[in-house]
């Protein structure tokens, strides 16, 4: 569990010392990292950003807006973690980028990674947490989600709005949605409620 960081001359001390350690943070008065974090000279942390503890970002990174970077995560070389990220105890390699709108937790990511907007590492079975494993250069589609425990193997691709739960061979596309079914002169059930 988090532990509380306030509005105190404690967690304005350590706004301060990553400032002045070239870390450009946007909006302080928005921005709560844990005593414990390491980020890297160049990044800028955008408003809205909560970085607990345990976590390591390194240099020329982007984080956020509205990004939440949960326990054990470690982000290589300009990464970018934008609006609406979660990550949770994972690893991102260098460039890897998640713009906006997605869940990455229990995985490890590598080098020149995109995540399409929408992605999700679904982790938890319910009892059991499990972990993804995304190869350098693999591209995931919008809307993907990763049924762990799962690989998306080196420069493969997810097309977008597929559901993942078998391995991906590098280089490889995997399409796993279904065939879009059209259903013409259909009424809703407010429709039939007026007939």
């Amino acid at each position: 569990m988090m532990k509380p960081i306030h509005f105190t001359e404690d967690r304005e001390a350590v706004i301060r010392r990553h400032i002045a350690n070239g870390v450009m943070i946007v909006d302080p008065s928005t921005t709560f990292i844990s005593p414990d974090a390491d980020i890297g000279k160049g990044t800028v942390i955008l408003p809205f950003v909560v970085i607990q503890e345990g976590v390591s970002i390194g240099e020329g990174c982007e984080i956020g807006p509205f990004t939440h970077l949960r326990p054990d995560v470690t982000l290589g070389r300009e990464v970018k973690a934008g609006a609406f990220v979660e990550l949770k105890n994972c690893t991102m390699g260098e460039r890897a980028h998640a713009g906006h709108l997605t869940y990455v937790g229990d995985a490890d990511v590598g080098a020149d990674v995109n995540f399409g907007c929408g992605t999700v590492t679904v982790n938890y079975d319910g009892v059991n947490k499990h972990r993804t494993v995304i190869g350098d250069g693999a591209f995931i589609g919008c809307n993907t989600n990763l049924i762990a425990p799962v690989t998306v193997g080196e420069g493969a691709y997810t097309a977008a709005g597929s559901t993942v739960t078998n391995d991906v061979p590098a280089n490889a596309l995997a399409i796993a949605r279904a065939r879009q079914t059209v259903k013409e002169d259909w009424k809703s059930p407010k429709d039939k409620k007026d007939d």
